[in-house]
């Protein structure tokens, strides 16, 4: 019998660098099928960028190719790109996800006036064909209901990739991961597992969400005052923890924040959040209840500056504000690069007196991720021929891969890959491939994708060292210079006119004595006064200011 010569193509086009902007393409003959399409948020590295998406420049190539995007669940590091994606491409496209998911995604496009989206609703046991694709989803536990798994079946093999998981067996919803289909697709062969390494450094089994809510309901119940609740927005069950914690003690529930607002009322439309209309109240109705009968569940538990708890925090909430006599709970873990924001709202609060809880002291997070042991199980009931990580930093990747080699997976098995490489499948076996182009996106305001690096340097540089414009006028062509001003910003000797007198002396010498032709331009000119202040400053004040000369003649 010939063996298939077509090969399937695996190529992450982001979250292999960070948690974030997940994308992946599985590529087999004419027919193309994507996996994710997440945002990050930008570093402080990258000041003035408001989102970083993945470059899918390659599925724009070949969107001739592309028969799907599923979306494994609903978070904005798997769901972000993809109204840029979708704008991007010239045909639509169906878009393959649960239906929890898929009311958060259709939020998201609303706002960029993307109209009748290709939505295709899937679940647990759900099985299509897309081209050469056959797909199955199965359930998985993570931070928010409705995450899916998702096996394919190709000529040249098989692929099973988890989506985010943990292995939680006291779901909030009751809904556990599917052991048996992930067991049966095990035994009849998975060639090539990619799984979520976000916790592979974390030891043991990380606890079932269930444990936050007693930890909760003991704090609602005892608080004097008003109790304040921080989550991500779309976390359901922790914020379903929080209403039954409520109402158990009760309490009503105010929602408060734009995201917050939306996406409990997808939620309660599509039967994700259970809570009786008589329990949950505006921001604005909530004059005439005393304060030990109210939970309010708002935004902020990243720090972000304009969200509620922030707003709260520094008394420019519309309708609410917080009292020594209230109580804050922080019921998430910083994303990496949040945590000053985070200790910034905490600083904030203290200071109005009122009583703090967040993860260093009460059970009031778990993770969404599974840890080692979890990531382990996962290797033994999917017994994958061959294994690439997936969802992490490098010491994420890194660490998921020693699990591998742990349980006897040979080394020449597990593909430790970055964004941009390209696994090939044939007949089941797995190999390196030709990279394609792969890299970031920035968006920019209004302007995606065209932020020079050479912006962000300056930025970066104009945040550390502040700006100086130097203003020469030569009165003629023999470069008399008949007046020089400065103006600056952001730096420590604006007032210094001492300092200033220095370097426009050195600058009247540095063109008058200068060996400049008659024939030099204004460029020659500006170039020499633009090094004699930068030299001049450095040996004076050790800072190096962006410098802006402007050479005039007269």
């Amino acid at each position: 019998m010939a063996k298939n010569q077509t090969s399937l193509k695996i190529i992450p086009l982001g979250g292999l660098d960070g948690i974030g902007k997940n994308m992946t393409a599985f590529e087999y003959g004419d027919d193309m099928v994507l996996v994710d399409a997440g945002l990050m948020f930008p570093d402080d590295d990258q000041p003035g960028i408001d989102l970083v998406l993945p470059d899918y420049t390659y599925v724009l190539e070949n969107e001739e190719k592309l028969r799907g995007i599923i979306i494994t669940h609903g978070h904005e590091d798997h769901t972000g790109a993809l109204p840029y994606l979708l704008m991007d491409l010239t045909h639509k496209v169906p878009i393959f996800s649960s239906n929890l998911t898929l009311g958060f995604i259709e939020g998201k496009l609303a706002e960029h006036n993307i109209k009748s989206p290709k939505f295709r609703p899937v679940t647990d046991g759900s099985h299509l064909n897309l081209g050469a694709f056959s797909i199955d989803f199965f359930s998985m536990t993570h931070s928010i209901p409705a995450a899916l798994g998702v096996f394919m079946k190709t000529p040249a093999g098989t692929v099973l990739h988890t989506g985010d998981f943990k292995l939680d067996q006291t779901p909030i919803d009751g809904v556990r991961p599917d052991y048996q289909a992930i067991c049966k697709y095990g035994k009849q062969g998975i060639d090539l597992l990619l799984s979520d390494s976000t916790n592979a450094t974390r030891p043991g089994f990380t606890p079932s969400e269930a444990t936050v809510g007693a930890a909760l309901r003991h704090i609602i119940k005892n608080a004097p005052g008003r109790v304040f609740v921080a989550s991500f927005s779309s976390h359901i069950h922790r914020l379903q923890q929080v209403c039954d914690a409520s109402v158990a003690v009760g309490r009503k529930v105010v929602v408060t924040g734009r995201s917050m607002v939306t996406n409990t009322k997808i939620a309660r439309e599509l039967g994700y959040l259970k809570i009786a209309d008589e329990n949950i109240l505006d921001a604005y109705d909530v004059d005439d209840i005393p304060d030990e009968k109210i939970v309010v569940l708002c935004t902020g538990s990243q720090g972000e500056p304009l969200s509620a708890l922030a707003r709260m925090a520094n008394g420019e909430h519309r309708s609410l504000s917080i009292n020594a006599s209230d109580t804050v709970i922080i019921s998430a873990t910083p994303v990496p690069g949040n945590e000053k924001s985070v200790q910034g709202i905490i600083n904030s609060l203290s200071k109005i007196g009122c009583t703090i809880f967040d993860k260093s002291n009460a059970v009031v997070h778990v993770s969404g991720h599974g840890s080692r042991e979890e990531l382990k199980l996962m290797l033994a009931m999917t017994r994958p021929k061959f294994f690439m990580p997936v969802h992490g930093e490098a010491v994420h990747l890194r660490a998921h891969a020693q699990l591998a080699y742990d349980m006897g997976m040979p080394k020449d098995h597990v593909f430790l890959c970055d964004n941009g490489d390209t696994l090939e499948m044939r007949d089941g076996k797995v190999s390196i491939g030709q990279p394609v182009d792969s890299g970031i996106v920035y968006v920019d305001g209004l302007r995606i994708g065209d932020t020079d690096p050479v912006v962000l340097r300056d930025r970066q540089k104009l945040a550390c060292d502040g700006i100086v414009t130097c203003v020469v006028t030569i009165s003629n062509r023999k470069h008399k210079v008949d007046e020089v001003e400065f103006s600056s910003r952001g730096v420590s000797f604006a007032n210094d006119d001492k300092l200033l007198g220095e370097a426009e002396a050195l600058i009247r010498k540095s063109v008058e004595g200068g060996n400049f032709s008659n024939g030099s331009g204004t460029d020659v000119i500006r170039k020499a006064v633009r090094n004699s202040i930068s030299n001049y400053l450095w040996n004076k004040t050790h800072t190096r200011p962006m410098v802006i000369p402007v050479v005039m003649e007269v």
